[in-house]
Formats: structure tokens, C-alpha cells, sequence
């Protein structure tokens, strides 16, 4: 997920029981590759393994040429997607907007495997749809054919279409369908936000994995929580205030040693957000928020909020709702 999906949140992730972490989308178009944002998406420094970089683009060769580039830099596995429902990205006929020009999105798995395959034979590619353009026009069995073809390696499908975008309720149906002819493994993606409906979407789809995307922001014990369930039929308890705040802390701390002070400060305060929504009082701690202007103030802030939270209750179910 763009701005999310960053070095440090998908470390703290992969420790909280993810097996596999996304990285953030870097475009295919060379005069962006050495860009501060597209070098701090491709840096890896540290990151628990496997390393996945996800590339997105509409030019084959362009796209051929990223995947490479990706690998020299750490990448052990290429995502291709297909899937970003974002303006900027489908005005760029990238992303979701590819699932309307099928023999293009041949062209490119094509260009991109085989690439790959000559310099980097043990990287696998893989591929993120959406169901399709709109509901009128579900393509993903076309698509699942087409990576096949290509040399894909596993299919991750989002249930919603590009018109969609993120509104209504994700549908399982495509994804099961996709998955009963599937000759390559299919993960399932959307609205698992719960053990329960991570259960509910294995047994439905037959998926080989599930995918987590925004259920994660603001509770990457999501992983552990899904995992114990699957393992045990048990769900564990909600997290404590004080581990939570433990949790968000050390995650700061990774954040604002990858940012820096500035960019740091600020783009901590999605992820703050994240946290705090619907806990006693976060409305106004958001506000206090947008005043502090360092990282010591920041954290410091954070830490005082979590305190004063766990001096009311420990247990995160018992705080009144913001």
C-alpha cells in the first residue's frame, strides 16, 4: 500500500507474524528510479526475508527493465500489480486500469518473466488484480489464463473491481471461481479484518493465502491474531494498552530512524492515528498531535497518551470509544 507498506511497518509486520510483506509500488519509468522516494522504497537494509518489490507500470520493456533493476537491490521476489484503483495510477493506464487491455497485460508478464528468468532464474514473479474494470467487465479467469501462460507464479486477487475502488463489500465468488481451475497458487485479498473472516474466506475461496492490506494499519498483531486462530480455533486476547503502546513506540523509533526528523515527525502521525482510533480522547491527542514539531515531542506524547489510558484500564476492550 503506497505511504503505508514502508520498510518499517513491514518489518514490524513480518515480526508480528506475517510470512510476507509487500513493499510499497516504484514505477517502472527510469527517470524516476533514483528518485529519494523510489530509493527509499528500494531499500532493504536489514529487512527480514523474503523481500518482495512490487513494480508498476504499462510499458513492457519499462517494466522488464524495473524488475531487473529491483533484483540488483535487494528484491528476492517481483510483484507486478495490476491492481491500484488510484488516479494517478490508472491515468497512467497502470494498475487496474490494465485489466481493459488484456493483450497488453500479456506483453508485459511476458517481457517481465523472461527478463527475469534469464539474469535471475530463482526470483519468481508475481501478480495483484482486481476482479476487473467494473462488474460488467470481470476478466480475472482471462487474466489467470494469461499469467499462466507467461510464467506467473502466484495470483493475488483483490474482490472488488477498479470501479469499486475501495466502497461496498469485497466478493469471494471471482476468487473462488479463479482458484478452482488456478494452476499457480491464488491468494485472496479484501475486507479480511478478522480471524473469523480470514477463516471464513480460506474455507470459501480455497485460497492457498490470504492477503491483509488495510486491517493492518494501526494493528499489526493482526498476523498473530490470524495465525493463533487457524492454528488453534482459539482467538487470542485483545492486546494490552501497555503493549500497544510498546508496539507503536518501537515502531516510531524504526520509523523516524528511516525518515529522519522531519519527513519522520510527519509521516508518523498516519500511522499514530492508526493506533489510536476509537480509544478515549485520540480526537483531541490528534489535535495535540499536529502541534509538536520534533520526534522527542512526538514520542514522548504518545507515551504519556498510553499511560494515561492504562491508568484507567489495562485491558484495550474496557476504554470508551473516542
Amino acid at each position: 500500500m503506497a505511504g503505508v507498506t514502508d520498510r518499517p511497518f513491514r518489518q514490524l509486520c513480518k515480526q508480528m507474524g506475517a510470512g510476507y510483506a509487500v513493499s510499497e509500488m516504484i514505477a517502472s519509468n527510469s527517470l524516476l528510479w533514483n528518485s529519494q522516494k523510489s530509493l527509499l522504497r528500494a531499500n532493504h537494509e536489514g529487512e527480514i526475508e523474503p523481500i518482495s518489490v512490487q513494480i508498476a507500470g504499462a510499458d513492457p520493456s519499462m517494466m522488464a527493465q524495473a524488475a531487473l533493476l529491483n533484483i540488483e537491490r535487494g528484491a528476492q521476489i517481483i510483484d507486478i500489480n495490476m491492481g491500484c484503483p488510484a488516479k494517478k495510477v490508472c491515468n497512467v493506464a497502470a494498475g487496474s486500469a490494465l485489466l481493459q487491455n488484456e493483450p497488453l497485460v500479456e506483453q508485459i508478464l511476458t517481457s517481465v518473466v523472461n527478463a527475469v528468468n534469464q539474469s535471475y532464474p530463482l526470483v519468481p514473479v508475481t501478480l495483484k488484480i482486481r476482479t476487473g474494470w467494473d462488474r460488467d467487465h470481470k476478466n480475472a479467469l482471462n487474466i489467470l489464463k494469461i499469467a499462466e501462460n507467461s510464467g506467473i507464479s502466484m495470483l493475488t486477487i483483490h474482490g472488488r473491481t477498479k470501479a469499486d475502488l475501495y466502497l461496498g463489500q469485497a466478493e469471494y465468488e471471482t476468487i473462488a471461481c479463479v482458484k478452482s481451475v488456478a494452476k499457480i497458487p491464488i491468494v485472496a485479498n479484501g475486507d479480511i479484518d478478522t480471524p473469523q473472516k480470514a477463516l471464513e474466506v480460506l474455507e470459501y475461496t480455497k485460497a492457498d493465502a490470504l492477503m491483509i492490506g488495510r486491517a493492518a494499519q494501526g494493528r499489526p498483531w493482526i498476523f498473530r491474531e490470524i495465525n493463533h486462530f487457524l492454528n488453534t480455533g482459539e482467538l487470542l486476547d485483545a492486546p494490552e494498552v501497555n503493549e500497544i503502546s510498546k508496539i507503536l513506540q518501537s515502531h516510531l523509533l524504526d520509523h523516524y530512524d528511516f525518515y529522519g526528523e522531519y519527513t519522520g515527525l510527519r509521516k508518523a502521525r498516519k500511522h499514530i492515528g492508526w493506533y489510536i482510533k476509537g480509544l478515549k480522547n485520540s480526537q483531541h491527542f490528534k489535535q495535540h498531535l499536529n502541534t509538536l514539531e520534533t520526534c522527542q515531542e512526538q514520542i514522548c506524547a504518545v507515551r504519556n497518551y498510553f499511560s494515561e489510558l492504562a491508568s484507567l484500564s489495562n485491558r484495550l476492550e474496557y476504554l470508551e470509544a473516542a
